[in-house]
């Protein structure tokens, strides 16, 4: 077993020492499926230092950590899906306006699954379609592929899906979700990566914390400080830098500094 990262440690402290939050009332105050991010690759030490701040409860906007049932770190996996020429990966390379990604997502602490559809709209918002899963149903089966038919259909007026999809990337770490009315800020650690097709794998640095904003404006108080700190927005999806580091031949253009940091 491998050893639990730097980033993971100060992960844990970071939640513990939060004031908690229910699943309903993160749902309630910043379920945001529709909403601006900013990705940020944070070393730990700033990590500590800007969570303390963030979830310090003397402000009057503090941020409250998402607790369920006595757990406030999860285990997350996605399973990304594309065409064999990568549609998908290429379309957000180039940044074209119309673009999307299709991901199962599990919640392994409780076997919860999810089919999701994240779109980007013409505000430059992504949006988050999602169906959730259960017993024998696959990401790939008509009721996905009708949902994301239809998603496909009403966002962008494409009259069919990619027909060819199979999967190509999966993702897994581990989350803890810091939250505040109309805000959200999730924070990752031990982030490997594989390659479905080939089985290459990649480990991101074990001394960076995965930091993602999220909200209805364009910047966060959170945002903010991270600029404060000298720390600037990453530019690249979990996906997209993934199969860059897995497939270096696929180029990673904009991303190359931020991914050869993320993934040493």
């Amino acid at each position: 077993m491998r050893a639990r990262s730097e980033a993971l440690r100060v992960l844990e402290r970071a939640a513990a020492a939060a004031h908690p939050v229910s699943l309903a009332e993160l749902n309630a105050r910043a379920e945001l499926l529709a909403r601006y991010d900013n990705s940020y690759a944070v070393p730990v030490r700033v990590f500590e230092d800007f969570a303390a701040r963030l979830t310090d409860p003397r402000r009057p906007d503090g941020f409250r950590v998402l607790d369920i049932e006595g757990m406030r770190c999860f285990r997350y996996r996605s399973t990304y899906y594309d065409t064999p020429e990568l549609r998908t990966f290429h379309d957000h390379r180039q940044g074209r306006r119309r673009r999307f990604r299709i991901r199962e997502r599990v919640y392994e602490d409780s076997g919860e699954r999810q089919f999701e559809v994240k779109l980007k709209s013409g505000r430059g918002e992504t949006v988050k379609h999602r169906q959730r899963m259960s017993g024998g149903d696959h990401p790939l089966d008509g009721a996905r592929r009708r949902f994301l038919s239809g998603v496909l259909r009403d966002a962008y007026g494409m009259p069919d899906a990619p027909h060819d999809l199979v999967p190509s990337l999966r993702t897994d770490y581990r989350r803890v979700t810091f939250v505040a009315d109309g805000q959200r800020v999730t924070c990752d650690a031990e982030l490997v990566v594989r390659d479905e097709a080939t089985g290459r794998g990649a480990l991101a640095d074990g001394a960076l914390v995965l930091v993602e904003t999220k909200t209805r404006g364009h910047l966060t108080e959170a945002d903010r400080m991270l600029h404060g700190y000298g720390v600037r927005p990453a530019g690249f999806t979990k996906y997209s830098a993934g199969l860059a580091v897995v497939r270096p031949e696929l180029g990673a253009n904009a991303w190359v500094r931020a991914v050869r940091s993320v993934f040493p």
